[in-house]
């Protein structure tokens, strides 16, 4: 056994890492309650990661992976806390030697959701039915790849902002007038019950607009060695853990990260599984695929054998 795994295995209380957001928070306690209810006694280690310290600069300038993680990654591996507790879609599907996903944790609802001021909103393009139905020219803010692939493809004519900054900072920054709408995840917001009050609010379909691979599952990792595998285990949620890991494999083989315009989104549908993903950066314009079938692995696969054309590979 590694001195860390002595040392864990010699305390009484289980040490949580995890970022110090507001949302952070939500998920580190919402944890922390589950293994209260099967006798594990915890206590929450904030830790600050690169990508809460630098919020200033977009993605697409930032060098390197990982940046809401690295930090709570190796306070596990030098045994400061016991285990860590991430917004699943953050974590790198290849981890660091001696770490692994030990739990996969209530999925809340996977989909985009664009906030707007009302003043922003194209009436006849909404009573069209438009994904996006914000005037010509509105000023639209997000920082990930995939959302900005997406709003390219479907909307040319908005332009495009950077947004950095925790949900409810987005949210704020978006009522103070300096944009026009903003996207964020739909789980986020239901999970700090933020007050929307007089803003425009519509969740995307993922047939509309595809989310993030794993977005609003939560993920426990730890220790390969650690004496609280067993009882962390006891959080996982199998089904809806099976689809998630099906999406995270897909952007394994990628080899993407959050800087990929990658979005991949499986649900179970009538016994069988549907499939919605969306890539950009090959060929003339961006892939999107709708895929269903019985099983999962084969609808999987189909996905994979596309990309792979689609790509040239």
């Amino acid at each position: 056994m590694s001195m860390s795994s002595e040392n864990s295995a010699n305390k009484s209380i289980c040490r949580i890492g995890t970022r110090g957001s507001d949302l952070a928070l939500w998920q580190a306690h919402t944890i922390q309650g589950k293994l209260k209810e099967i006798g594990v006694e915890t206590h929450i280690e904030i830790i600050k990661t690169r990508g809460d310290r630098i919020d200033n600069v977009p993605f697409s300038e930032l060098e390197g992976k990982n940046f809401f993680t690295k930090e709570l990654e190796d306070a596990q591996l030098e045994g400061r806390v016991d285990f860590a507790v991430h917004s699943l879609k953050d974590l790198a599907t290849e981890m660091p030697d001696g770490l692994t996903l030990i739990a996969m944790v209530g999925r809340e609802d996977p989909r985009d959701v664009l906030l707007a001021s009302e003043d922003a909103i194209d009436q006849k393009k909404l009573a069209a039915g438009d994904v996006l139905p914000l005037k010509s020219g509105s000023k639209i803010g997000t920082s990930a790849a995939r959302r900005q692939a997406q709003i390219r493809f479907l909307r040319d004519d908005l332009e495009i902002v950077d947004l950095r900054g925790n949900v409810p900072t987005r949210v704020n920054r978006l009522r103070e007038g300096l944009y026009d709408g903003i996207l964020l995840a739909r789980a986020g917001l239901l999970r700090l019950e933020l007050n929307l009050e007089g803003l425009f609010v519509k969740p995307l379909d993922a047939d509309e607009f595809v989310p993030a691979p794993a977005q609003g599952m939560l993920g426990i990792q730890c220790r390969i060695d650690d004496s609280w595998q067993e009882s962390l285990k006891k959080l996982d949620c199998p089904e809806a853990g099976r689809a998630v890991a099906a999406e995270r494999d897909l952007l394994q083989r990628l080899e993407g990260g959050c800087q990929l315009p990658f979005g991949i989104n499986i649900q179970p549908v009538d016994g069988g599984w549907l499939l919605e993903s969306f890539l950009s950066g090959y060929g003339d314009g961006p892939q999107r695929l709708t895929l269903e079938g019985s099983d999962l692995d084969s609808v999987v696969s189909e996905c994979w054998e596309m990309i792979c054309e689609y790509r040239g590979d």
